[in-house]
C-alpha cells in the first residue's frame, strides 16, 4: 500500500487588520441656509497611515476636519477616534489626541508672543515647566522657529504665523495630526521642511490642501471629496495618475508637468 499522502497545509491567515485611528460613518453636516456640505462620508483611515484628503474649493475638505477633534459635533452618522465616539464628554480626551491645525492661523493664535501660544497647550494639561519648555523648543525647532521665542506674534509675517501654529499642535505631541492648509504661503524651504517632518512622523497624518504636490510628497494615501461624499480612496500613486478621476473631481493637476517640461526644454 502506497503511503498516504501528506494533507495539505492551512493556507496562512491573512494578517489582521490595522486598528483605526479614525473612522467616518454616514457623516452628514450643513451650515445654517445651506444644503449638506458633507452627505453620507465614510472613512477609515488606520493607524499610521499618512492620508492627503483633496477636494476641489468647497467640497468641505475642512468641515471634515472640524469634525475631528470637535469643533463640529456629528449631527447624523459619527466619528470615532482611536475607538471612542467625538461627543462633548469626550472631547478633552480626543483633543488630547488629535492635534488639529487650522486654515487660517490668525485662528489659532490668541497669546502676546510665540513662545506663550506654543506653550499653552502642554501647560493646560498640567505638565511641569521644565517638560512645557521642552517642547516648546522642540516644536520651535522643527517648524525652523528658533529665536522666535519672544518675537510678538502680530508683527510676523503670514508663513511665519502659519508656522507657530504648527508649532502649537506639534507641542501637544498627538497621535493624530490634522492639517488644513499646511502648505499654504510656506516657502518651499519650509515646505520641503514639513514634507521631510510628516514623512518622519510615526502617528497617523490627515491633512486637506490645494498644494497637491506636496501633499502627495508625505501622504501614502488619497481621499477624494466630491459632492459632500469620498469619491475614491486608496493607493496615493494610483489615484494620483487617474486622469479621468482628477478631471471629475476638478483636480487635475498635470498641467504642472507641461510647465516644468517648458522650463527644462
Amino acid at each position: 500500500m502506497l503511503p498516504a499522502s501528506p494533507l495539505p497545509a492551512d493556507p496562512p491567515s491573512p494578517a489582521p487588520a490595522p486598528p483605526a485611528a479614525i473612522v467616518v460613518q454616514g457623516l452628514h453636516f450643513a451650515y445654517p441656509s445651506c444644503e449638506d456640505v458633507l452627505a453620507g462620508v465614510d472613512l477609515r483611515i488606520p493607524q499610521g497611515r499618512k492620508v492627503a484628503l483633496l477636494g476641489a474649493s468647497g467640497a468641505g475638505k475642512s468641515t471634515l476636519l472640524l469634525h475631528l477633534n470637535g469643533i463640529h459635533l456629528a449631527r447624523k452618522g459619527q466619528v470615532l477616534v482611536e475607538g471612542k465616539p467625538v461627543r462633548k464628554e469626550t472631547l478633552r480626551e480626543v483633543r488630547a489626541r488629535v492635534g488639529l491645525v487650522f486654515q487660517d492661523p490668525d485662528d489659532q493664535l490668541f497669546h502676546l508672543t510665540v513662545e506663550e501660544d506654543v506653550a499653552f497647550g502642554p501647560r493646560n494639561f498640567g505638565l511641569s515647566e521644565a517638560e512645557v519648555r521642552r517642547r516648546v523648543h522642540e516644536a520651535l525647532e522643527r517648524t525652523h522657529l528658533n529665536g522666535f521665542e519672544h518675537r510678538v506674534n502680530q508683527h510676523l509675517s503670514y508663513g511665519e504665523r502659519r508656522r507657530v501654529s504648527i508649532a502649537t499642535v506639534l507641542s501637544m505631541r498627538p497621535g493624530i495630526l490634522a492639517l488644513d492648509e499646511p502648505f499654504a504661503n510656506l516657502d518651499p524651504v519650509m515646505v520641503k521642511a514639513l514634507i521631510a517632518y510628516l514623512r518622519r512622523f510615526e502617528g497617523t497624518v490627515i491633512l486637506a490642501s490645494q498644494d497637491i504636490l506636496p501633499a502627495l510628497g508625505c501622504c501614502d494615501s488619497v481621499a477624494i471629496l466630491h459632492q459632500g461624499k469620498v469619491a475614491a480612496y486608496g493607493d496615493a500613486k494610483e489615484i494620483a495618475t487617474d486622469r479621468d478621476l482628477l478631471r471629475r473631481a476638478e483636480l487635475d493637476f498635470w498641467y504642472l508637468r507641461e510647465i516644468l517640461d517648458g522650463l527644462e526644454s
